[in-house]
């Protein structure tokens, strides 16, 4: 892996160039930055299919101690995002760099009638990422305090306690070996229109609108405010969240691709040793 491509276009790292802090303002965020970026596209499309070979290289070392070692290790990927803000790019153009057998992928839309007669986090530990693999999580349970206080789906006496059992949550996950990544997709109101506009315009498209997706426009106010109350209330030492710009897809992919890469290295694994007598299995492949 090569240092100077982990470093090459960024002024600032990525992990700290978007992770949110106590001053990150939602109604603030420039849709349109590149947070710790110095680079242009061309740079940034290039870096994200150099950097993706160093994403499949420590997916197949995660994989492999997923098969050998009995020590439970996992990375979560949490994307969290208005509509259009790309969640789905992000797992074909990011996740899609790394071998699918490694990979668990769950997406999470309206909970179905056997979702509802369980707790909020019933359907979210059933997706958890085993061992060895990269978990993605396409909305996730912070949908139980951004979606469901917006629309007042439930008394906020239920979901004002969500914050802290999910904080808690997250941390048993870490604590059983399970790195998180979360990251809080924002895209700009004009942008989200001009993405809703094209899957109109495109019969290839249609299939990806929603009418509700306009619907939900209507409510971009409530929605800052929930997300600023997620970001407030959960971004912990052991599980912070990364404000992600998303108006340029590109930047917003490098960026992810960076946190994933900076969690598998954390990480620090090894190649499991051979279980078997290699000079043994060497001779005996040669009398075959």
């Amino acid at each position: 892996m090569s240092k100077k491509n982990s470093r090459e276009g960024w002024e600032i790292p990525a992990t700290e160039a978007v992770r949110a802090t106590a001053d990150t303002r939602v109604a603030e965020i420039d849709t349109n930055g590149m947070p710790g970026f110095i680079g242009d596209k061309q740079m940034g499309e290039r870096l994200l299919e150099e950097r993706g070979a160093d994403l499949s290289a420590l997916q197949e070392k995660l994989f492999a101690n997923g098969r050998a070692v009995s020590e439970h290790r996992s990375v979560l990927l949490v994307l969290q995002g208005m509509d259009t803000a790309g969640k789905g790019g992000m797992v074909r153009h990011v996740i899609g760099h790394v071998d699918p057998q490694g990979v668990d992928h769950a997406s999470f839309g309206v909970p179905t009638e056997e979702e509802k007669r369980h707790d909020y986090l019933w359907r979210i530990r059933k997706a958890l990422p085993r061992s060895g693999q990269i978990g993605v999580f396409d909305r996730s349970h912070y949908e139980d305090v951004l979606v469901v206080r917006v629309h007042n789906l439930v008394p906020p006496a239920e979901w004002e306690p969500r914050y802290d059992e999910i904080n808690e949550f997250e941390k048993q996950l870490v604590e059983a070996g399970t790195s998180i990544v979360k990251v809080a997709m924002f895209v700009s109101l004009d942008e989200q229109k001009a993405r809703l506009a094209e899957r109109l315009d495109r019969p290839d498209k249609y299939w990806k609108y929603n009418p509700g997706d306009v619907t939900e426009r209507g409510y971009w106010p409530q929605y800052q405010q929930a997300y600023q109350a997620m970001l407030d209330r959960t971004s912990t030492d052991h599980a912070p969240w990364h404000v992600v710009p998303c108006d340029r897809k590109w930047y917003s992919r490098l960026a992810v691709t960076e946190l994933l890469i900076d969690a598998l290295e954390r990480l620090d694994l090894t190649w499991p040793p051979a279980d078997f007598d290699i000079d043994t299995e060497k001779r005996r492949l040669a009398e075959s």
